[in-house]
């Protein structure tokens, strides 16, 4: 990497910047939506239910790593994509939510 490509790397990361600013909504809904669903997934398996992926099982016996991937790897995809983009993640994650949601109100019931 010369000077000058890690400017423009500089200035990109700038921009990004300015973007979270610009679509601050869909930004803070996709890091407030991985923390519901973290929020959930800790509660369903203190509960004493089972988590269905096994890469998210994998985390939860880490705690560093689970804090890692649905903390702060989250608030770096929101501060570096612009929010159109998180759209699909969005609606996924909501998805992925209202499912825990109706999970526990069954197992409540």
């Amino acid at each position: 990497m010369n000077y000058q490509s890690g400017d423009i790397m500089i200035a990109r990361w700038m921009e990004s910047a300015v973007t979270f600013k610009k679509c601050t909504g869909s930004k803070i809904t996709f890091i407030l939506l991985n923390q519901l669903d973290l929020s959930l997934t800790v509660l369903a398996i203190s509960l004493g239910l089972t988590e269905l992926n096994p890469f998210v099982r994998f985390l939860v016996q880490t705690p560093v790593l689970l804090i890692t991937v649905k903390l702060i790897i989250p608030v770096l995809i929101a501060w570096i994509m612009p929010g159109k983009l998180l759209w699909p993640s969005i609606a996924l994650l909501a998805a992925v939510a209202l499912w825990n949601i109706k999970e526990l109100i069954i197992f409540f019931f």
